[in-house]
């Protein structure tokens, strides 16, 4: 789909470029199609050298690094918001007194692409459920495109690829769904995963303002379109929209007993369940929907089994931010309390309820391993026999020197990774390294 002339000539101000490549690709998806580019960003010329390098090649970008100038958010056409950057900003405001419109990729693709969008959101499960979900769409021959929050790619660079027959699946987290928000848009098949404590530093601990961003999921939406809806979701969505819904929730029933899944842990049966509901929505019958299901093999970074070493599974679960998180794949590797866990965890801190989190520990870990940072610091005094290590690979080590034939060696942190790595994906792929050269 070539709408590049609805760019072209355009003044437009990207805020926030980042390292993760969602903002390389828009920066270069504009600018390949014209537009007149202002990339602002707090971080320095030396931080972002990664992403500056993708754009050299483009004469049509000015940017203004280490700082937001006022006077970037006047006299545009646009404002290309990354997620994560607050609505009330100060630099939005102006932008918005000038009667700018504030969009994101996903939603401007979104309402540009004109197909049908599945949008799935969730505080945990909400990558594995979009990866499941557009697994067995093109397992059953439909043709989907994949969006939305997904490392290194840009949602509005796919618009190239677009021809007008295919499904998109989008992983929308409560930022990207501030932008839907913004057009009184919601996707046209709707899925909420859970609901849990998270990102209370940018909320300020308000749970209701995360909710309220993550609502545009459904709030939107139209008869004929499709809300499914966790059930460890439900309550607390019920009790807060009840009477708002545009369409009636479909709340799953559990996945059979008899359907065996590639990846472990009551958590994915559940994740599993959602897109089964999804999918049925779409169209799709239970016995393609099974067959996909079983040859899913995950998604990177989600309690990802990276090797097998001396009888030691190692795995990788960079992603698990949460308690919540951390705790799935506890009970999925040690459902009998078999205390066979080496577990990496630590860093900074959320201001998170940890208590659960600490008891599971206990149960099913055999040794914990914690890197250093404020989150750690916390909850140091409840875990006397840990260790703590300013870096992973001190951590790997040990755990490695820890684990028996039989044992599990867990990368499931639990904490944000600010401070130690540039972000999640960086920790992960620091594991990733330190495995493979075993």
């Amino acid at each position: 789909m070539d709408v590049s002339a609805y760019f072209r000539g355009r003044k437009i101000t990207i805020m926030g470029l980042g390292l993760l490549g969602r903002g390389v690709g828009d920066a270069k998806y504009l600018a390949g199609c014209g537009a007149e580019l202002i990339v602002t960003d707090l971080k320095s010329k030396e931080d972002l050298a990664s992403s500056l390098k993708e754009l050299e090649q483009f004469s049509n970008i000015t940017y203004v690094l280490g700082e937001h100038r006022l006077e970037d958010f006047r006299e545009r056409d646009m404002l290309l918001k990354a997620a994560g950057v607050p609505l009330n900003s100060p630099h939005i405001a102006e932008a918005k007194k000038h009667g700018i419109p504030v969009r994101m990729s996903a939603d401007l693709f979104a309402e540009l692409s004109g197909i049908p969008i599945v949008g799935i959101t969730g505080t945990r499960g909400k990558s594995t459920v979009t990866h499941m979900i557009h697994h067995l769409l093109s397992k059953s021959g439909k043709k989907t495109v994949l969006g939305g929050n997904i490392r290194g790619m840009s949602t509005l660079a796919l618009l190239p690829q677009i021809q007008g027959d295919e499904i998109a699946v989008l992983e929308l987290d409560s930022w990207q769904l501030q932008g839907f928000g913004e057009i009184k848009k919601s996707p046209h098949v709707a899925v909420f995963t859970t609901f849990f404590p998270d990102h209370l530093n940018y909320y300020k601990s308000d749970m209701d303002a995360y909710l309220a961003d993550k609502a545009h999921i459904f709030l939107h939406q139209h008869p004929g379109d499709t809300f499914v809806l966790g059930a460890q979701a439900a309550p607390k969505i019920n009790n807060a929209y009840a009477g708002r819904f545009p369409v009636d929730p479909i709340i799953p029933d559990a996945l059979p007993s008899d359907w065996k899944l590639g990846v472990p842990g009551e958590h994915n049966r559940y994740n599993a369940a959602l897109a089964r509901a999804t999918a049925r929505a779409l169209g799709v019958s239970d016995v393609n929907v099974k067959n996909a299901l079983e040859s899913f093999a995950g998604v990177p970074g989600r309690l990802e089994c990276v090797r097998e070493v001396g009888g030691v599974r190692i795995y990788n679960d960079t992603t698990a931010t949460t308690p919540e998180a951390a705790i799935a794949a506890l009970r999925a590797l040690d459902e009998e309390g078999g205390k066979r866990i080496v577990l990496i965890a630590g860093g900074a801190d959320k201001s998170l309820d940890m208590k659960e989190l600490v008891a599971e520990i206990r149960k099913r870990t055999k040794r914990i391993i914690l890197l250093a940072g404020s989150g750690t610091n916390a909850i140091l005094g409840q875990l006397p026999d840990a260790s703590v290590y300013d870096s992973l690979k001190g951590a790997f080590e040990e755990a490695m020197r820890c684990a028996r034939p039989g044992d599990f060696v867990l990368l499931s942190p639990a904490f944000a990774s600010f401070g130690m790595f540039k972000n999640e994906f960086d920790r992960g792929d620091q594991f990733n390294a330190l495995v493979k050269s075993l």
